[in-house]
């Protein structure tokens, strides 16, 4: 793919929050940037362990994977998490799928970590054992069939102890088409927010609310999750027209609670981040808080879209950010919404802000297992969803960059499952 440029004029500097007058054209900044091949490249690795060790002590521990890469500073950054299994000490996951950029730079000789923890529902995870090994030598073990020992370091001591083992099954690359090939070839994301004005949040006009607007400038929680996302996808979309909705409040006095209501005044959607902050601005200031938190309206509506857009046989990829500030009251029915939604070119980003306890907001994500509707009957197809509390992200860089990671495997995956290719790319899929 040739390289792509952007150019933007360079604006002055501010001194006291005021622009300096009658400053000459400062010129422009241009940065170009290219594709490259590694990102292309889907490193497909099927995983399990054996003789782990029990961590919970009235049944078997509930074992998950997380895969990292080293920085130059030495440390490890995670790039890959698998379902959780629960109770056993001899897991199976799914295949993991990430492509040879995020997983190892394209160098398949890069020390890579694997870590085997017992999932726990508060977040703080027990580490079972680990293993440092490079894609080069996974290709080598899973042709040997070999298992590998993970270790641990033992409290007080500098001796690691074996405590289960590891066998990669099968590791395969393959070049497929990039989500980069479909954004170039017509396809777009359509943004969508929906924002929690229930009553938990704290009363609006106080400082201590998440809700608050202060008359400084300050965002509050729900502005600059609005804005770290949003300024990122907002680029993905020819027209910027975006729907917003509220949930958990009253419209106005004499209306009961809504859990999927317009803030867009006078139209359906808005223009662009600026008329997301502005629609939230004004609904802030009329709409009546109560409760209680309710997932499934909004999750149903955003699904319609994104149905409507598979029959006008529309190149839309619905994207629907939540931002919530406590535990929802419908888990099945939000579950149940999301196996729906799962066929179809969707996905549900989730920002937790405040600091509730969203160790529930888990099982939405399909990190953990494939969802499942309450008669066991159906399951998704795939998984459509990232949750990421804002406490856990140092700025607004962190909180997109949490927010957006699993975003291009997924789209990847709709366009897999519906065997769509780009242009120029026929029978990658088939």
């Amino acid at each position: 793919m040739p390289g792509q440029s952007l150019t933007r004029a360079l604006q002055p500097s501010k001194v006291h929050d005021l622009e300096v007058a009658g400053m000459p054209d400062l010129g422009t900044l241009t940065v170009r940037a290219e594709e490259i091949v590694h990102s292309k490249s889907i490193v497909e690795i099927t995983a399990s362990c054996s003789e782990l060790e029990n961590k919970d002590f009235f049944s078997k521990s509930d074992p998950f994977l997380t895969i990292s890469k080293r920085n130059e500073d030495g440390s490890f950054t995670p790039v890959f998490k698998t379902e959780v299994k629960r109770n056993t000490l001899d897991p199976k996951w799914k295949p993991i799928k990430i492509t040879l950029q995020q997983l190892c730079n394209g160098d398949k000789d890069y020390p890579l970590k694997f870590d085997c923890l017992n999932f726990n529902g508060n977040g703080r995870h027990d580490l079972i054992g680990s293993l440092q090994v490079s894609l080069n030598s996974i290709q080598k073990y899973a042709k040997e069939s070999a298992e590998l020992n993970l270790e641990r370091q033992s409290s007080g001591t500098s001796t690691n102890k074996i405590h289960g083992r590891i066998r990669f099954h099968n590791c395969n690359i393959s070049v497929r088409p990039s989500f980069l090939d479909y954004l170039h070839s017509g396809y777009e994301l359509s943004f969508l927010v929906a924002i929690d004005f229930t009553a938990s949040n704290g009363i609006p006009s106080q400082r201590d609310s998440l809700h608050y607007i202060d008359p400084t400038g300050r965002l509050n929680a729900y502005q600059g999750a609005i804005c770290a996302v949003g300024e990122v996808l907002e680029h993905y979309d020819t027209d910027r027209r975006f729907a917003v909705w509220g949930f958990g409040g009253k419209p106005s006095p004499e209306q009961p609670v809504s859990h999927c209501f317009n803030l867009c005044r006078d139209s359906e959607e808005v223009v662009g981040v600026a008329g997301i902050l502005e629609a939230y601005s004004q609904g802030i200031r009329s709409i009546r808080l109560a409760g209680p938190t309710i997932f499934g309206p909004v999750i149903e509506k955003a699904s319609s879209i994104a149905k409507q857009a598979v029959d006008r046989n529309d190149r839309k990829y619905v994207v629907l950010l939540i931002i919530t500030d406590g535990v929802i009251t419908d888990l099945q029915e939000s579950i149940n919404a999301l196996v729906h939604a799962s066929s179809f070119p969707m996905s549900v980003l989730i920002v937790g802000v405040g600091g509730a306890d969203f160790s529930e907001m888990e099982h939405l994500d399909g990190d953990r297992a494939r969802l499942q509707t309450a008669d066991k009957n159906r399951l998704s197809v795939r998984d459509i969803v990232q949750f990421v509390p804002l406490r856990d992200a140092a700025g607004a860089a962190s909180v997109a960059s949490m927010l957006l990671a699993e975003l291009p495997m997924q789209f990847l995956e709709y366009m897999k499952l519906m065997k769509i290719d780009p242009p120029g790319a026929r029978g990658a899929f088939s």
